[in-house]
């Protein structure tokens, strides 16, 4: 046998040997005798969809154990609603285990977007969100500094009922709405120092008068504030109970609030 007879035998044996090889790694064949049949989901789903997270791996996970491509499904998975992030591997002989670590909102952003736990922000879409999220918003370069003086906030302000949204506007002018709608205006400087003082002397300004409450209050002065009050509202009287046998039920009518006096 010549050289180049030993040379080409040599070569198609190598061919034989790899191309199956190859055939199984690539998908092109193998897919059958080697398929992925369980799907493990390691990480407690709350709102992540099973249905949509099995519709994204399936089409990716039918090329077998050897040819699947991990990273694609863990893009795919990525993509669902909720999916903060995605972990994939295979097991031996027929598992694909997927870990999936979800968003947990803490504060709505924005119109459009929703604030994690971890300080990522996500779009809102469809999601159906907790009632009691705050509503914060200002640049995405600025959500440490905004979570910060929301926290500072919400221990602060928490004799006033908690707080409903802190913001920062383009202009850097720091606001707080609270859960009764109080306005508070921050203004550029010093918001944290501002807050301080106003959360100090707030018990006693409302004290002063509980016929009134405060509807806004301009922390943007360097000795004092300017404040907005509003008549306080009445509580709600419980409705009236007929006695057996009573024609005539009781009624009762709310005063119109007066117009606020600016302070």
């Amino acid at each position: 046998m010549t050289a180049l007879a030993r040379l080409l035998a040599w070569l198609l044996a190598l061919a034989l040997v790899a191309l199956p090889v190859a055939g199984v790694v690539r998908g092109w064949w193998g897919g059958g005798y080697w398929p992925l049949r369980t799907l493990r989901v390691q990480g407690p789903l709350q709102r992540v969809d099973r249905a949509q997270l099995q519709a994204a791996v399936r089409p990716l996970a039918q090329r077998g154990f050897f040819a699947v491509d991990l990273a694609a499904i863990q893009a795919a998975v990525g993509k669902l609603p909720w999916v903060e992030h995605a972990e994939v591997r295979k097991q031996w002989p027929d598992v694909l285990e997927v870990r999936i670590r979800e968003y947990r909102p803490v504060a709505r952003w924005g119109q459009s977007r929703v604030l994690s736990e971890r300080g990522h922000l996500f779009p809102a879409g469809a999601l159906r969100l907790p009632p009691d999220l705050p509503l914060l918003d200002g640049p995405e370069a600025r959500v440490p500094e905004v979570v910060a003086l929301y926290n500072a906030a919400r221990a602060q302000l928490a004799h006033a009922g908690g707080v409903r949204a802190v913001t920062i506007d383009r202009r850097g002018s720091w606001s707080i709405t609270l859960r009764d709608g109080t306005a508070l205006v921050l203004g550029r400087s010093d918001p944290a120092a501002r807050l301080v003082r106003f959360a100090t002397l707030l018990p006693q300004l409302q004290a002063q008068d509980p016929r009134r409450r405060l509807a806004r209050a301009d922390l943007r002065y360097t000795n004092g504030f300017a404040l907005t009050w509003v008549k306080a509202e009445p509580a709600a009287l419980p409705a009236p109970v007929n006695a057996p046998g009573s024609r005539n039920a009781a009624t009762s009518t709310n005063p119109n609030p007066n117009p606020g006096s600016r302070t």
